[in-house]
Protein backbone atom coordinates (compact mmCIF):
# COMPACT_ATOMS: atom_id res chain seq x y z
CA UNK A 1 0.00 0.00 0.00
CA UNK A 2 1.46 3.37 -1.03
CA UNK A 3 2.19 6.03 1.54
CA UNK A 4 -0.16 9.01 1.83
CA UNK A 5 0.74 11.92 -0.45
CA UNK A 6 1.47 14.11 2.56
CA UNK A 7 4.16 11.89 4.08
CA UNK A 8 6.83 13.48 1.87
CA UNK A 9 6.24 16.79 3.67
CA UNK A 10 6.15 15.46 7.25
CA UNK A 11 9.10 15.25 9.61
CA UNK A 12 9.74 12.03 11.50
CA UNK A 13 8.52 13.83 14.62
CA UNK A 14 5.24 14.70 12.86
CA UNK A 15 4.70 11.08 11.84
CA UNK A 16 5.24 9.91 15.41
CA UNK A 17 2.85 12.53 16.77
CA UNK A 18 0.08 11.38 14.42
CA UNK A 19 0.82 7.76 15.24
CA UNK A 20 0.63 8.21 19.02
CA UNK A 21 -2.00 10.94 19.46
CA UNK A 22 -4.91 9.00 17.99
CA UNK A 23 -5.66 11.46 15.22
CA UNK A 24 -6.52 10.14 11.79
CA UNK A 25 -8.95 7.44 12.89
CA UNK A 26 -11.41 6.36 10.23
CA UNK A 27 -14.80 8.05 10.70
CA UNK A 28 -16.63 6.09 8.02
CA UNK A 29 -19.20 6.99 5.39
CA UNK A 30 -22.67 8.07 6.38
CA UNK A 31 -25.92 6.50 5.22
CA UNK A 32 -27.35 9.37 3.15
CA UNK A 33 -24.54 11.20 1.33
CA UNK A 34 -24.53 14.17 -1.01
CA UNK A 35 -21.71 14.72 -3.51
CA UNK A 36 -20.34 18.28 -3.29
CA UNK A 37 -18.40 19.74 -6.24
CA UNK A 38 -16.64 22.86 -5.00
CA UNK A 39 -15.76 25.62 -7.50
CA UNK A 40 -14.66 23.49 -10.45
CA UNK A 41 -14.96 26.40 -12.87
CA UNK A 42 -12.79 27.97 -15.55
CA UNK A 43 -11.29 30.49 -13.13
CA UNK A 44 -9.66 27.63 -11.22
CA UNK A 45 -9.04 25.19 -14.08
CA UNK A 46 -8.16 27.54 -16.91
CA UNK A 47 -9.80 27.14 -20.30
CA UNK A 48 -7.49 24.35 -21.46
CA UNK A 49 -4.85 21.93 -20.21
CA UNK A 50 -1.56 23.79 -19.95
CA UNK A 51 1.26 24.24 -17.40
CA UNK A 52 0.21 26.29 -14.42
CA UNK A 53 2.84 28.99 -15.00
CA UNK A 54 1.26 29.63 -18.40
CA UNK A 55 -2.34 29.31 -17.24
CA UNK A 56 -2.00 31.80 -14.38
CA UNK A 57 -0.93 34.53 -16.78
CA UNK A 58 -4.56 34.59 -17.94
CA UNK A 59 -6.35 33.03 -14.99
CA UNK A 60 -4.62 34.13 -11.80
CA UNK A 61 -6.31 31.42 -9.72
CA UNK A 62 -5.77 28.56 -12.14
CA UNK A 63 -4.43 25.29 -10.79
CA UNK A 64 -3.04 24.46 -14.22
CA UNK A 65 -2.73 21.04 -15.77
CA UNK A 66 -3.37 19.23 -12.48
CA UNK A 67 -6.97 20.43 -12.63
CA UNK A 68 -7.96 18.17 -15.47
CA UNK A 69 -7.17 14.69 -14.09
CA UNK A 70 -9.19 15.78 -11.05
CA UNK A 71 -12.08 16.83 -13.32
CA UNK A 72 -12.02 13.33 -14.83
CA UNK A 73 -12.17 11.77 -11.34
CA UNK A 74 -15.02 14.09 -10.36
CA UNK A 75 -16.92 13.17 -13.52
CA UNK A 76 -16.75 9.50 -12.59
CA UNK A 77 -18.26 10.33 -9.19
CA UNK A 78 -20.97 12.54 -10.70
CA UNK A 79 -21.90 9.85 -13.23
CA UNK A 80 -22.17 7.23 -10.48
CA UNK A 81 -24.15 9.62 -8.24
CA UNK A 82 -26.60 10.25 -11.08
CA UNK A 83 -26.89 6.50 -11.69
CA UNK A 84 -27.69 5.96 -7.98
CA UNK A 85 -29.99 9.02 -7.81
CA UNK A 86 -27.86 10.75 -5.18
CA UNK A 87 -27.79 14.54 -4.66
CA UNK A 88 -25.05 16.41 -6.55
CA UNK A 89 -24.50 19.95 -5.30
CA UNK A 90 -22.15 22.35 -7.06
CA UNK A 91 -20.76 25.65 -5.85
CA UNK A 92 -19.32 28.50 -7.85
CA UNK A 93 -18.78 32.22 -7.30
CA UNK A 94 -20.89 35.29 -7.87
CA UNK A 95 -19.85 38.94 -7.93
CA UNK A 96 -21.30 42.31 -8.89
CA UNK A 97 -20.16 43.78 -12.20
CA UNK A 98 -18.44 46.66 -10.38
CA UNK A 99 -16.62 44.24 -8.01
CA UNK A 100 -17.79 46.27 -5.01
CA UNK A 101 -18.73 43.13 -3.12
CA UNK A 102 -15.27 41.55 -3.39
CA UNK A 103 -14.71 42.69 0.20
CA UNK A 104 -11.81 40.97 1.93
CA UNK A 105 -10.78 39.17 -1.28
CA UNK A 106 -9.27 42.46 -2.45
CA UNK A 107 -6.85 42.63 0.49
CA UNK A 108 -4.55 39.69 -0.20
CA UNK A 109 -4.02 39.53 -3.96
CA UNK A 110 -2.46 42.19 -6.15
CA UNK A 111 -4.52 41.00 -9.14
CA UNK A 112 -7.79 40.92 -7.22
CA UNK A 113 -9.59 43.41 -9.47
CA UNK A 114 -9.13 41.33 -12.62
CA UNK A 115 -12.27 39.98 -14.27
CA UNK A 116 -10.67 37.51 -16.66
CA UNK A 117 -12.27 36.24 -19.77
CA UNK A 118 -10.28 34.76 -22.61
CA UNK A 119 -10.71 36.91 -25.71
CA UNK A 120 -10.90 34.00 -28.17
CA UNK A 121 -13.51 31.99 -26.31
CA UNK A 122 -14.99 34.64 -23.99
CA UNK A 123 -15.19 32.00 -21.26
CA UNK A 124 -16.73 33.25 -18.02
CA UNK A 125 -14.56 32.30 -15.06
CA UNK A 126 -17.57 31.37 -12.95
CA UNK A 127 -18.85 28.82 -15.43
CA UNK A 128 -18.52 25.25 -14.22
CA UNK A 129 -16.34 23.41 -16.72
CA UNK A 130 -18.31 21.81 -19.51
CA UNK A 131 -16.95 18.31 -18.81
CA UNK A 132 -18.96 18.22 -15.57
CA UNK A 133 -21.73 20.72 -16.33
CA UNK A 134 -24.64 20.44 -13.87
CA UNK A 135 -27.55 18.27 -14.90
CA UNK A 136 -31.20 19.29 -14.60
CA UNK A 137 -31.66 17.56 -11.23
CA UNK A 138 -28.45 18.90 -9.71
CA UNK A 139 -28.26 21.91 -7.38
CA UNK A 140 -26.00 24.92 -7.98
CA UNK A 141 -25.11 27.21 -5.07
CA UNK A 142 -23.53 30.63 -5.62
CA UNK A 143 -21.16 31.90 -2.96
CA UNK A 144 -18.78 34.77 -2.21
CA UNK A 145 -16.54 33.32 0.48
CA UNK A 146 -14.52 30.10 0.76
CA UNK A 147 -17.02 27.80 2.47
CA UNK A 148 -19.93 26.41 0.51
CA UNK A 149 -21.97 26.93 3.68
CA UNK A 150 -21.17 30.58 4.46
CA UNK A 151 -24.06 32.83 3.47
CA UNK A 152 -25.68 30.12 1.31
CA UNK A 153 -28.55 27.61 1.41
CA UNK A 154 -26.20 24.61 1.58
CA UNK A 155 -27.16 23.50 5.09
CA UNK A 156 -30.88 23.94 4.47
CA UNK A 157 -30.69 21.93 1.24
CA UNK A 158 -28.83 19.11 2.98
CA UNK A 159 -31.45 19.18 5.73
CA UNK A 160 -34.27 19.11 3.16
CA UNK A 161 -32.66 16.09 1.50
CA UNK A 162 -32.12 14.33 4.83
CA UNK A 163 -28.38 13.98 4.27
CA UNK A 164 -26.13 12.85 7.11
CA UNK A 165 -22.85 13.08 5.19
CA UNK A 166 -21.02 14.70 2.31
CA UNK A 167 -18.43 13.53 -0.20
CA UNK A 168 -16.19 16.48 -1.03
CA UNK A 169 -14.46 17.17 -4.32
CA UNK A 170 -13.15 20.30 -5.99
CA UNK A 171 -10.76 23.14 -5.45
CA UNK A 172 -8.75 24.51 -3.91
CA UNK A 173 -7.90 21.80 -1.39
CA UNK A 174 -6.37 24.36 0.98
CA UNK A 175 -9.06 26.99 0.45
CA UNK A 176 -12.69 26.44 -0.45
CA UNK A 177 -12.60 22.64 -0.04
CA UNK A 178 -11.03 22.92 3.40
CA UNK A 179 -13.42 25.70 4.50
CA UNK A 180 -16.41 23.63 3.36
CA UNK A 181 -14.99 20.56 5.10
CA UNK A 182 -14.64 22.39 8.42
CA UNK A 183 -18.16 23.80 8.26
CA UNK A 184 -19.62 20.40 7.39
CA UNK A 185 -17.68 18.84 10.27
CA UNK A 186 -18.86 21.60 12.61
CA UNK A 187 -22.46 20.80 11.68
CA UNK A 188 -21.87 17.11 12.49
CA UNK A 189 -22.00 15.78 8.96
CA UNK A 190 -19.70 12.88 8.23
CA UNK A 191 -17.17 14.08 5.68
CA UNK A 192 -15.09 12.19 3.13
CA UNK A 193 -12.77 13.70 0.52
CA UNK A 194 -12.16 11.92 -2.77
CA UNK A 195 -8.39 12.36 -2.97
CA UNK A 196 -8.03 12.36 -6.76
CA UNK A 197 -11.01 14.71 -7.06
CA UNK A 198 -9.40 17.54 -5.07
CA UNK A 199 -6.74 19.87 -6.44
CA UNK A 200 -4.78 23.01 -5.62
CA UNK A 201 -2.37 25.44 -7.26
CA UNK A 202 0.24 24.58 -4.59
CA UNK A 203 1.46 21.00 -4.34
CA UNK A 204 2.58 21.43 -0.73
CA UNK A 205 -0.68 23.11 0.32
CA UNK A 206 -2.66 20.32 -1.34
CA UNK A 207 -0.78 17.55 0.47
CA UNK A 208 -0.57 19.17 3.90
CA UNK A 209 -4.22 20.19 3.93
CA UNK A 210 -5.27 16.67 2.98
CA UNK A 211 -3.14 15.51 5.91
CA UNK A 212 -4.72 17.95 8.33
CA UNK A 213 -8.29 17.26 7.25
CA UNK A 214 -7.71 13.49 7.39
CA UNK A 215 -6.27 13.86 10.89
CA UNK A 216 -9.16 15.82 12.39
CA UNK A 217 -12.19 16.49 10.21
CA UNK A 218 -12.66 13.99 7.38
CA UNK A 219 -11.65 10.71 5.78
CA UNK A 220 -9.39 11.19 2.77
CA UNK A 221 -10.18 8.21 0.56
CA UNK A 222 -9.48 7.08 -2.97
CA UNK A 223 -12.08 7.85 -5.62
CA UNK A 224 -12.45 4.12 -6.30
CA UNK A 225 -13.52 3.57 -2.69
CA UNK A 226 -16.22 6.25 -2.98
CA UNK A 227 -17.49 4.66 -6.20
CA UNK A 228 -17.68 1.28 -4.46
CA UNK A 229 -19.54 2.86 -1.56
CA UNK A 230 -22.05 4.48 -3.92
CA UNK A 231 -22.68 1.05 -5.45
CA UNK A 232 -23.91 -0.22 -2.07
CA UNK A 233 -26.65 2.41 -1.82
CA UNK A 234 -30.23 1.69 -2.92
CA UNK A 235 -32.11 3.72 -5.50
CA UNK A 236 -34.88 6.09 -4.50
CA UNK A 237 -33.34 7.40 -1.27
CA UNK A 238 -33.79 11.09 -2.09
CA UNK A 239 -36.49 13.46 -3.24
CA UNK A 240 -34.37 15.31 -5.79
CA UNK A 241 -35.40 18.38 -7.81
CA UNK A 242 -37.82 17.54 -10.61
CA UNK A 243 -35.53 18.73 -13.36
CA UNK A 244 -36.04 22.42 -14.09
CA UNK A 245 -33.23 23.80 -16.28
CA UNK A 246 -30.25 25.24 -14.42
CA UNK A 247 -30.18 29.04 -14.63
CA UNK A 248 -27.46 30.78 -16.61
CA UNK A 249 -24.44 31.47 -14.41
CA UNK A 250 -23.77 35.07 -13.31
CA UNK A 251 -20.67 37.09 -14.10
CA UNK A 252 -17.23 35.81 -13.18
CA UNK A 253 -15.66 35.84 -9.78
CA UNK A 254 -12.06 34.82 -9.38
CA UNK A 255 -10.58 33.83 -6.04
Amino acid sequence: MSEPIWNQFLTERDKQVFGISGYGARGGFGKRPALLVIDVNYAFCGDKTEPILESIKKWRNSCGEESWPAVAAIKSLIDKAHEKELPVIYTTGIRRDDNWDSGSWSWKNARGQERPTVAVTNVDGNRIVDEIAPGPKDIVIYKQKPSGFFGTNMASYLQLLGCDSVILTGTTTSGCVRATCLDAFSMNFRVALAEEGCFDRSQASHAINLCDMNAKYADVVKTAEVLSFFDTLPLGMFDLPKGAPVATLPKAVNF
